[in-house]
């Protein structure tokens, strides 16, 4: 039998309609209308109409995409689908992956991550921090080049290792556009700046990181049920305190995707499958490791299909 495992997407993979390969599924609309009670605000509508910029909000996007995620993953459960042996989520996907593994229920995730986008917009004013992706350079030049960029001034770190030859870096929008030129001078085929409001997983967001930890302090977690690799030391935890402590560290700390997928491989994982909207993590699974074989669940139709492959 297929040894497989669903990885969760993060912010960037939102968009509008981006249920409506589910529609008419009792799940879905379900786990989106207890998302909705949970903010008192109707998410439905948002994910089904926009606006584009209230969707694309960080406050706003973080609960969608975690919503998503945990539909996705409960109609396939609902269906019949098998338990994976393996889970894991690119930074905000974690909080979905900690919802399937049981390791947090979903009514305190959705105001929890909810709370994690305000917090972590508010660690840096708009405007004074900003992300870059950088292509076609290894992961060591792309640090040279952000270290000979703050030397300069400024904090600009490597914060997503996506794939190999591609890194995200992040930090104070002077320091990030200046390490952009460095690395086009070292050979990089891209470096340009992402639409994002706050330079995510670098260590400006320190503060973020701190509320984090006063609010999770509050919060039940229980051992996760599925194992559950995490982003910060692409480690499995099963100690509640423990695993809080690495979604705290998470909010500041590069997200080592490449790393985690690898280890998947390792355990003996052939097919990665994504749940929720869009395809990013199941693109990036093919660079990564290419004896993984990723698939997508992204609506009804691709859902029945993966559960007729994995029968």
């Amino acid at each position: 039998m297929t040894k497989f495992a669903f990885v969760f997407p993060g912010q960037g993979s939102q968009a509008i309609a981006m249920m409506e390969g589910f529609a008419g599924n009792p799940v879905v609309a379900q786990t989106i209308a207890e998302a909705s009670d949970a903010l008192q605000f109707d998410l439905g509508k948002l994910m089904a109409e926009g606006p584009k910029e209230e969707l694309d909000l960080t406050t706003n996007t973080q609960p969608v995409m975690l919503t998503a995620g945990v539909a996705a993953y409960r109609a396939w459960v609902a269906a019949g689908g098998a338990v994976p042996s393996v889970v894991a989520g690119h930074s905000l996907g974690e909080y979905s992956a900690l919802v399937a593994a049981g390791v947090i229920s979903f009514k305190d995730a959705v105001p929890l991550v909810r709370f994690r986008a305000q917090a972590m917009q508010e660690a840096v004013p708009v405007g004074q921090g900003t992300m870059a992706v950088v292509l076609g350079l290894s992961d060591d030049d792309v640090r040279a080049a952000c270290a000979e960029a703050a030397a300069a001034g400024g904090v600009v770190e490597a914060v997503n290792f996506n794939a190999p030859a591609q890194v995200v870096i992040a930090g104070e929008t002077a320091a990030v556009e200046r390490a952009c030129e460095i690395a086009k001078g070292k050979g990089a085929k891209r470096a340009m700046r992402l639409p994002v409001s706050a330079p995510f997983h670098s260590s400006l967001l320190k503060p973020a990181s701190d509320r984090l930890r006063d609010y999770l302090a509050d919060i039940t977690f229980s051992a996760p049920q599925i194992q559950l690799i995490n982003n910060v030391d692409v480690a499995v935890l099963n100690d509640p305190a423990s695993i809080k402590d690495a979604l705290v560290r998470q909010a500041a700390a590069p997200v080592r995707w490449v790393e985690t997928v690898q280890k998947m491989g390792a355990e003996g994982i052939t097919k990665l499958v994504e749940c929720g909207p869009g395809k990013v993590l199941m693109g990036l699974t093919k660079r990564i490791d290419g004896n993984l074989v990723g698939d997508a669940i992204v609506d009804q139709a691709t859902l029945e299909r993966v559960l007729s492959e994995l029968k």
